[in-house]
């Protein structure tokens, strides 16, 4: 797929986050839970993201793992857009979203991934790897404006 990543204009700060994790149900509920801390430390909202996360991350620990190898998780923002990555080693395994069979308890992740996200797709790095990303887009309403601090008049 094409790789659209979002061009920095000058002046603009760049953010990011990055990090590996162990291919396991805990891993990838680390990477929810600690993409949310770091999108609320930057003023952003984290919901729409935090499940775009989880849902990548788990697919990582269930369809990307490798013994011995863990995954990557990338967050960066640039001008208004939000990109998650999360790179895993099984370049053999593509994600597809696909429908859900309705008695399935599971396989809705990427559909989820599509409604929640802007734009996503995958990327392969260099062998074995792949890089699953998702962007969101800032929008204005959905951001949360620092407060400034209070001055204490005597």
């Amino acid at each position: 797929m094409k790789h659209n990543s979002p061009q920095a204009q000058p002046g603009t700060p760049v953010r990011h986050f990055g990090l590996r994790l162990s291919p396991t149900p805990r891993g990838a509920r680390l990477a929810r839970l600690l993409a949310a801390e770091q999108l609320r430390s930057w003023g952003l909202p984290s919901e729409r993201a935090a499940h775009v996360v989880a849902e990548l991350a788990a697919n990582a620990a269930t369809h990307g793992r490798v013994p011995g190898r863990d995954f990557g998780l990338l967050l960066y923002v640039v001008g208004g857009t939000l990109r998650i990555e999360v790179t895993d080693t099984r370049d053999d395994r593509l994600p597809l979203a696909r429908p859900a069979d309705a008695e399935a308890e599971s396989g809705r992740g990427l559909l989820l991934v599509d409604a929640l996200a802007d734009r996503w797709g995958v990327t392969r790095g260099l062998p074995p790897r792949k890089t699953v990303w998702a962007e969101l887009d800032l929008r204005p309403e959905g951001r949360t404006a620092p407060v400034p601090p209070r001055t204490l008049r005597p």
